[in-house]
């Protein structure tokens, strides 16, 4: 069975396109954590990963660890992250690496081999923008190992305007131009629901976008960011769905792991973040239909 066959499947069996974002910060611990850890902070972060997925496993299908929170603590770091990545996956978790790889050559192979075949994660998210053949190591290493692909189409945050949306010569959108090249180099991937493993990241707080790409890209699978705390509400992603329920998942970090930042007893961070995934849940359920 292809990756993207066990995502959805996994998706439709607990009627959850959710993804749970890894990207453990300071501030999103409470104190607690890392006072039991000696205030070693990589530490700490495993500690709370370890907890968040426990609480999560069985209602989502996914999560996503942003490599970035981790690397800035070197070596120590980079481990927890390959830890977090273990853990998740025996739990049962289909994990997406996070890790906007993108360059030529030898270079784009050697990260196809780190940050997607060894550090065992099922995606990877990938920038496009040097091209079909920096994509290619990534999708090679797809075929060989059964394993994914999110390629940046249309990012959540404001700035990607200033790249996606230029206009090219054949009256395109750049952003569009990027989608019809992920549709065609995911071919050779396409599983049994029609979507291929070569898939889009489209962020929640794009709906003309999305609409755009929904109706553009009929076989192309998306990750969803920007979900709630970036601004995205559950009628934006919708559009991202086919009447089925599937097409897509959709990512919340910072409102579900740093949940309990609501709440007055941070020592009850897991279930705060469970009850925020379970509210999600119930919040995607009202808008999308099929689910």
């Amino acid at each position: 069975m292809l990756i993207i066959d066990k995502l959805i499947e996994k998706s439709k069996k607990l009627r959850a396109p959710v993804c749970v974002g890894l990207d453990p910060t300071v501030d999103l611990l409470p104190d607690h954590i890392i006072s039991a850890n000696g205030g070693n902070v990589p530490a700490a972060f495993l500690e709370f990963n370890i907890n968040i997925i426990d609480a999560v496993y069985d209602i989502v299908p996914a999560v996503k660890p942003q490599i970035a929170f981790y690397e800035q603590y070197g070596a120590e770091g980079f481990e927890v992250y390959t830890k977090t990545v273990a853990y998740a996956k025996s739990r049962g978790l289909i994990v997406i690496a996070d890790v906007k790889r993108g360059d030529i050559g030898s270079t784009a192979t050697a990260y196809a081999e780190g940050r997607l075949a060894a550090d065992g994660a099922d995606f990877a998210t990938v920038n496009p923008y040097l091209g079909k053949d920096s994509l290619k190591p990534f999708i090679d290493v797809c075929k060989r190992d059964n394993k994914g692909i999110f390629v940046l189409v249309a990012t959540s945050n404001p700035g990607g305007a200033d790249l996606q949306k230029l206009e090219l010569v054949n009256g395109l959108k750049l952003y569009e131009h990027v989608g019809n090249m992920v549709s065609e180099i995911g071919g050779d991937l396409m599983g049994n629901y029609g979507y291929s493993s070569v898939c889009a990241v489209v962020g929640a707080t794009k709906p003309e976008e999305a609409i755009n790409l929904r109706r553009q890209l009929p076989s192309v699978f998306f990750l969803i960011p920007g979900y709630g705390a970036q601004g995205g509400t559950a009628a934006d992603v919708a559009v991202c769905f086919d009447a089925q329920g599937a097409g897509g998942i959709v990512n919340s970090s910072r409102g579900i792991i740093g949940a309990w930042k609501k709440t007055d007893k941070p020592e009850d961070y897991a279930q705060a973040a469970r009850a925020a995934a379970v509210a999600m849940v119930k919040d995607l359920r009202e808008y999308i239909g099929g689910l």
